[in-house]
């Protein structure tokens, strides 16, 4: 279906389930406010509002009490009612339109996934855009098979291991029977690449996250601080359990004044807060939480380490990175640290799950001062990939070409 948008402005349409704060949410709100600003029309597609949303600099909408003047109905992630004003933050600004089912158009479980799927039509339909980008397992099969169905082009980009998004035998079934209809996949890494077959390999572009422009700085000069720090939720995946046993044993006998900073929150906090009284060395993990801005927090530490068992493309990483920081990675699916570090030139890696390695990578950064140096430095070259004005002009380009020139 071809666009009748005014102002011969292009439009994209960007498609994911909420704004919460989280990795993909991220990106999609900066990427809204980046081709906003470049002179696009953007509507944001979401099914829900959540509490505690990224905020969209250039949003048309705010959310409103409950009957105020503008309000309307729309859902929140547990399904409740909340009120938005669509027209009632800044002008002509970024537009959000919600998917969601309300209360009074719900029926039986198994006709409200028809339900939805008629619903998203109809929305993208209202939407009217150039094109549709999409974010996220789930949402990527919704968007393929609805809005196709009328002509809409829709660039689909998975964001994790694609294995992790498409875990069942059901989503992995529907992912292969809609991903031919994409007009593009984007992933992070060859390694999320090489695990599709090839028809949809012919379709991937690997395109880069946009940083936080806070990280995009000079590398601090001067002493290191005795400390080793991670930017990550306190979860299994992250395996802060685990950094923690390496940290013990690395400082056991040297380096005892260096403490460990866990950055982040997240359902295993107290869990691990009991491990670090269990390991002994409760007065050496301190605990951060969520904090403003982290780059100020972690840039002059001495190491910066990422031991997840399955990582996308880690933005945690690419900060530290981009700020000097040595870093050190677990070489994991689906190839994100591999593809940022080439290892023992611009941070090390090692395999998942590898407390000895770890450990020995600890112990070779904070006995060597030169090494650590050589590899921040090195690591400051990210910049020249993910730095905002490189990885949205990348997305930019991409994005042109789908739409096609006019």
């Amino acid at each position: 279906m071809k666009n009748t948008a005014t102002n011969g402005k292009k439009h994209i349409a960007m498609y994911i389930g909420s704004l919460q704060k989280g990795g993909a949410e991220r990106v999609m709100s900066n990427l809204a406010d980046y081709f906003f600003e470049q002179g696009y029309r953007v509507t944001l597609v979401t099914t829900y509002l959540a509490p505690n949303e990224y905020e969209v600099k250039h949003a048309a909408w705010k959310q409103v009490p409950a009957g105020a003047d503008g309000g309307e109905q729309v859902m929140d992630l547990d399904e409740n009612p909340v009120w938005v004003d669509p027209k009632g933050g800044e002008k002509d600004g970024i537009e959000r339109v919600f998917s969601g089912l309300l209360p009074s158009e719900q029926k039986d479980r198994l006709t409200n996934f028809s339900l939805r799927k008629k619903k998203l039509r109809e929305t993208f339909k209202q939407v009217n855009p150039d094109v549709i980008l999409s974010f996220m397992g789930k949402n990527n099969i919704m968007a393929l098979s609805t809005a196709t169905k009328d002509g809409y082009k829709v660039v689909v980009s998975v964001r994790a291991d694609p294995d992790m998004e498409y875990s069942t035998a059901a989503m992995k079934s529907a992912m292969l029977a809609n991903f031919g209809k994409a007009a593009g996949v984007v992933v992070q890494s060859n390694g999320a690449k090489e695990k599709f077959p090839k028809f949809i390999q012919k379709k991937c572009v690997i395109l880069p996250n946009s940083m936080d422009p806070s990280f995009v700085r000079e590398r601090g000069k001067g002493a290191r601080e005795k400390k080793i720090v991670m930017v990550a939720r306190l979860n299994a995946n992250k395996n802060q359990a685990l950094v923690m046993e390496a940290f013990k044993d690395a400082t056991a006998e040297r380096f005892q004044d260096y403490i460990l900073e866990l950055y982040g929150d997240g359902p295993d906090r107290l869990k691990l807060q009991r491990h670090a009284m269990n390991l002994g060395i409760e007065n050496k993990v301190v605990f951060k939480g969520n904090v403003k801005h982290v780059a100020e927090h972690i840039e002059k530490a001495k190491l910066f380490i990422l031991a997840s068992d399955h990582e996308g493309m880690p933005n945690s990483l690419i900060e530290a990175m981009s700020l000097g920081v040595a870093c050190i990675s677990t070489d994991c699916p689906c190839g994100g640290p591999r593809d940022l570090i080439t290892d023992g030139v611009n941070g090390l890696l090692v395999p998942v799950q590898d407390k000895k390695a770890l450990t020995e990578a600890i112990v070779k950064i904070l006995e060597n001062d030169v090494l650590a140096e050589n590899l921040g430095i090195a690591a400051t070259r990210v910049q020249r990939t993910y730095a905002p004005d490189v990885a949205n002009a990348a997305w930019k380009q991409y994005m042109d070409s789908v739409i096609g020139v006019r």
